[in-house]
């Protein structure tokens, strides 16, 4: 295993140099890493005043302070999960009065999701008030050139295992009025720096450990699954470790949550998830998610999905499905000879075997297991996936889809994963 913890760490350090301080026992260093962006400083940090975060938010205030940093003003609180709207316009408006040359964001993913849609929203919002401007490709981006402006530069401190937020350029927001989330992709978006320290996840709950790994996993698995040949050689041994350790090591830090050494593989495993994505992207399971906002966290509605996408996938992905699959049949969830299976049935038996895992864990298999699911949430997903500022997912497919399509071959994933039966899935054999 040390082995693996030194080829993770060596990929963390390829994808982002010395902008990323990560391990045991750093939060030290923040403040220096802060320094180069500015001196005053405003800090979004989540859940002020609670127990388990005030030992974070202590660590994040006596690093800028040792290194010299002013604080702005008081901290502001961060975002509710799932990154509300409503969240991105209070932050905007709070970091505008307090008007730094740096933001500090310290949380979970949709935390820090927020910061960064607010800092963009804060820049331009007297040319686009209304946030649904910015969902899409590119358009903070475009938005910047058009207009000769700069957002403030975000340092990111991630405090959960799961999102990879604090190191991509992804941005998921909210519209709980809709129920539906949406998603802003631009490098303009990407953390300059950011830090995360190991330890403080020994204070995530049982649940969030759980669907935070398990996001981790989906983000390496939807990646190496619907890469492009010429990127796969790149993401692929980023993406099978990434898999390996959080596979390897979530029950037991489920079981033990202070076991540090289990803690720091599932931090090192999402963040080489974050890695993953920023190689390549997320497709069916992550798109589907974004309509399940009422019922179910984005982790745990990734990680539930994703057995079913596998199925439908499998003839097309093969090969990379058997490396996958021998990750599970070591970790002992997989005891069928995939080597053997081919096909549909190839991805059968490496769907049994996520499931495998989800079950040890006390993690549910079906979407009918989902207090307040209906067959209307299906109906739902099938609508978002023909929205075109979300295309992006269903091209980056391993089997694209068109809005033509989705009925017919999406449909019969989503009853699937409905059902727990995988003979529902209609495949492109």
């Amino acid at each position: 295993m040390d082995d693996k913890k030194q080829n993770a760490a060596r990929f963390l350090k390829e994808f982002k140099g010395n902008n990323y301080v990560f391990g045991v026992d750093c939060m030290n260093q923040l403040g220096d890493l802060t320094a180069k962006y500015g001196k005053k400083v405003s800090v979004v940090a989540l859940s002020i005043g609670k127990e388990w975060s005030r030992l974070y938010q202590e660590a994040v205030k006596n690093s800028l302070e040792n290194s010299g940093l002013q604080m702005a003003g008081d901290i502001i609180e961060g975002a509710r999960p799932d990154a509300p709207v409503d969240n991105v316009y209070r932050i905007a408006q709070e970091i505008a009065e307090q008007d730094p040359e740096v933001v500090v964001t310290a949380g979970g993913g949709s935390s820090i999701d927020a910061t960064k849609a607010a800092v963009a929203y804060l820049t331009f919002k007297d040319m686009y008030p209304d946030l649904k401007d910015y969902f899409g490709m590119n358009t903070v981006s475009q938005m910047m050139e058009e207009h000769n402006r700069n957002i403030l530069p975000v340092v990111a401190v991630q405090v959960t295992a799961g999102s990879a937020a604090h190191l991509t350029k992804y941005s998921n927001i909210t519209d709980f009025s809709a129920g539906q989330k949406y998603i802003i992709i631009d490098t303009a978006l990407t953390p300059p720096a950011a830090v995360f320290d190991y330890r403080f996840t020994t204070t995530q709950s049982v649940d969030l450990t759980m669907d935070g790994g398990l996001d981790g996993i989906s983000h390496c698995l939807e990646v190496i699954m619907g890469i492009s040949e010429e990127k796969y050689e790149k993401a692929e041994p980023v993406s099978l470790l990434g898999i390996d350790l959080i596979v390897n090591n979530i029950k037991k830090a489920i079981q033990e949550p202070d076991n540090i050494e289990a803690r720091e593989f599932i931090g090192l495993g999402t963040d080489l998830g974050g890695y993953a994505i920023m190689i390549g992207g997320t497709n069916g399971a992550h798109l589907n998610s974004f309509s399940m906002t009422d019922i179910l966290s984005h982790g745990r509605a990734v990680a539930l999905l994703n057995p079913y996408y596998v199925v439908f996938f499998a003839p097309a992905i093969q090969e990379r499905l058997r490396e996958i699959g021998k990750i599970y049949q070591n970790a002992g969830y997989i005891t069928d000879n995939i080597e053997n299976l081919s096909g549909k049935e190839l991805g059968i038996a490496v769907s049994k075997g996520m499931i495998a895992l989800s079950q040890d864990i006390g993690f549910p298999a079906t979407l009918s297991q989902v207090a307040g699911f209906t067959d209307e949430h299906i109906q739902k997903c099938l609508t978002a996936a023909k929205n075109p500022k979300l295309a992006s997912k269903l091209q980056n497919m391993p089997v694209p889809l068109s809005a033509d399509t989705v009925d017919e071959y999406m449909g019969p994933i989503l009853y699937a994963a409905k059902s727990g039966d995988p003979k529902l899935i209609k495949t492109m054999e």
